[in-house]
């Protein structure tokens, strides 16, 4: 059995009661056609534990989680973005190859990077698409890395950890520190999920209200409390 799988075993089994774990992959729905002889009754705890360690050369834990964070709160360092959030973000943000300043007067390039010295970039440079797309992959693990920190242990669904990256990624995870973000940090907490939500709104920037991230607060907020990763704004 692969290391931790043993352990971990134990939240798969009382998902499986509670009926929570209909995004299973594959192979795992396979090994309960395997355990087809008990019907409708539950596994024992020995059964599953024998099933799941059969499966361990085929899925990791991780493999399992990533494909559960749509049907259960998992722990948020088994989760990465999804790609309906990147969309999501892509139209947020735009694609911009030519560096430009924000409205809060930073150098910004590709798809909301702010330019770092060892870029070397400054304002009307140029950039590729693939340089773009780089600089949203390292951007996009270090805010995801940030609500891991942000969450410390707190488990979550996919579309409220989408949405709690796009937070870190506008703000910066300095913008949801305990001392500049103090209901936010005590709702994670107390796991108070509906007080988390009430926190996502940050509509400022240079210190003045920015339309724009009015309606992206609007749309962050779909989507941490109904999974709704859609446009917010008029058509």
């Amino acid at each position: 059995m692969k290391s931790g799988l043993k352990n971990r075993s134990r939240r798969v089994r009382e998902s499986w009661r509670g009926g929570s774990l209909r995004g299973v992959p594959v192979s795992l729905a396979a090994a309960g056609m395997a355990l087809a002889t008990i019907g409708n009754t539950a596994p024992s705890s020995a059964t599953l534990d024998a099933a799941l360690a059969e499966l361990a050369d085929e899925f990791s834990y991780d493999d399992m989680a990533a494909r559960n964070a749509e049907v259960m709160r998992i722990n948020a360092a088994y989760i990465t973005s999804s790609e309906k959030f990147k969309q999501a973000l892509v139209e947020e943000e735009g694609v911009r190859y030519t560096v430009y300043r924000d409205v809060a007067g930073y150098p910004t390039v590709g798809v909301g990077h702010l330019v770092l010295p060892q870029d070397n970039l400054s304002v009307g440079d140029t950039i590729s698409h693939e340089r773009a797309m780089q600089f949203l992959t390292s951007d996009l693990k270090k805010a995801e890395a940030g609500v891991v920190r942000l969450l410390d242990g707190l488990d979550v669904y996919q579309h409220e950890f989408d949405a709690l990256v796009d937070l870190v990624f506008n703000v910066g995870e300095g913008g949801v520190s305990e001392g500049r973000s103090p209901r936010l940090n005590t709702a994670i907490a107390n796991a108070n999920y509906g007080a988390i939500a009430d926190e996502l709104n940050y509509t400022t920037a240079g210190g003045a209200v920015a339309g724009g991230l009015i309606h992206r607060s609007e749309r962050r907020a779909a989507i941490f409390m109904n999974a709704n990763y859609e446009n917010p704004r008029p058509a």
